[in-house]
């Protein structure tokens, strides 16, 4: 009988831990699983919670590897997607470690999301975190003047946004100049007409449509872009990040694309976490494209 006890009291306890892990949002199901397997061991959590923006209720955190550095780390910032309307600085640990691991300093800051903001309230947030960033990283050990931009899909999108249209940094008092490179997965980059309930809700109001299409920016002095997309990408469509790359090299400016055969949307986000590595690899891509230019 007590051997019945005990059975029934393991599968009670595994069926609520597996209630409590599927309730929790995709990525932060990613960063726990990430945890568990071996690697990313010289990576740590230099900072938590720092406010970027007191008003609004703000912050980033910051990774950096665990070995001590020479000399200042070049930067990463990443913005985290979610379709402007999901997602936290903390589920993404798993690109922040990953990154870290690999010899950079990764900043991932928060940014309101709809319905609490629309365009542009996402891409003055960013902006701040940027500038943020510029103006304090060195008192934590980065390279201000060897800051990357990075994200995924809305994350993308928004990163994209700082480096070719020049207004929303210069609100800042920068400019794009201080970006070294942008590394985008899976970014929406030329979606009007918006004929998604993500982009109606959080576009679809602003007056002027075309001003918030990252292809409308294209310039020969935008910071190196490295592009990526998945062939089975059939929520943000791999034609958006080839658009940009070509409208990029038309103008004289500089712009790879890498298309990654059998990943989808998740998928290419997935990449970066260490189970899912062996599906594509994104996090080398990345990383030798930060290499290059820093």
């Amino acid at each position: 009988m007590k051997w019945l006890v005990m059975i029934a009291i393991i599968v009670l306890a595994c069926g609520g831990f597996a209630w409590w892990f599927l309730a929790q949002p995709g990525p932060k199901q990613l960063d726990m699983v990430n945890n568990i397997v071996p690697g990313d061991s010289d990576a740590r959590l230099l900072v938590q919670d720092q406010p970027y923006d007191d008003e609004l209720g703000l912050g980033l955190n910051i990774w950096t590897p665990e070995t001590l550095a020479d000399e200042p780390l070049p930067v990463v910032v990443f913005i985290y997607g979610g379709g402007w309307r999901a997602g936290a600085k903390d589920q993404y640990a798993f690109a922040g470690r990953a990154l870290a691991n690999r010899g950079y300093m990764v900043v991932l800051p928060d940014y309101r999301l709809f319905p609490n903001t629309r365009f542009p309230g996402f891409l003055e947030d960013s902006a701040k975190a940027l500038a943020w960033v510029h103006d304090n990283i060195a008192t934590h050990g980065g390279d201000p003047e060897r800051i990357f931009l990075s994200g995924q899909s809305a994350g993308a999108y928004n990163a994209m946004m700082l480096a070719l249209d020049r207004q929303w940094l210069g609100r800042e008092g920068k400019t794009p100049d201080l970006i070294r490179g942008v590394a985008a997965l899976a970014g929406p980059y030329d979606f009007y007409p918006f004929d998604s309930e993500t982009t109606k809700q959080s576009f679809g109001e602003y007056p002027d449509p075309e001003m918030t299409q990252p292809v409308n920016f294209v310039r020969a002095d935008a910071p190196p872009l490295w592009l990526s997309s998945g062939s089975n990408d059939t929520q943000v469509r791999p034609r958006n990040s080839r658009i940009l790359r070509d409208r990029i090299l038309a103008a004289g400016g500089d712009a790879e694309y890498v298309e990654y055969p059998d990943i989808d949307h998740l998928e290419i986000m997935m990449a970066l976490a260490k189970p899912f590595r062996h599906k594509a690899p994104v996090l080398d891509d990345m990383v030798a494209f930060f290499d290059r230019h820093k």
